[in-house]
């Protein structure tokens, strides 16, 4: 008999996978420069824009998938595959 592990599914993977095709493609960008560690204004040059812009990215990720945390979107992000 073999084992295989298999990782829980918590309710924000869940959330993710069933709702990740409803991020724009900039939010996703946004999201992947986040995940990565960047601060919003690195963020912002490399995506030539306001930092303010990239906030709001944020922000419509955050309400959209209901999360709240930087930890959360960078948990997100890597189950997106970002």
């Amino acid at each position: 008999m073999s084992l295989t592990l298999v990782a829980p599914q918590t309710e924000a993977t869940a959330t993710a996978t069933a709702t990740a095709p409803t991020l724009a493609p900039r939010e996703q960008e946004a999201l992947r420069h986040i995940a990565a560690g960047c601060t919003y204004l690195q963020t912002a040059r490399q995506m030539g824009l306001s930092k303010h812009t990239v906030d709001a990215y944020l922000r419509r990720i955050r309400a959209k998938l209901n999360i709240s945390t930087t930890a959360e979107m960078t948990r997100l992000a890597i189950s997106m595959g970002l």
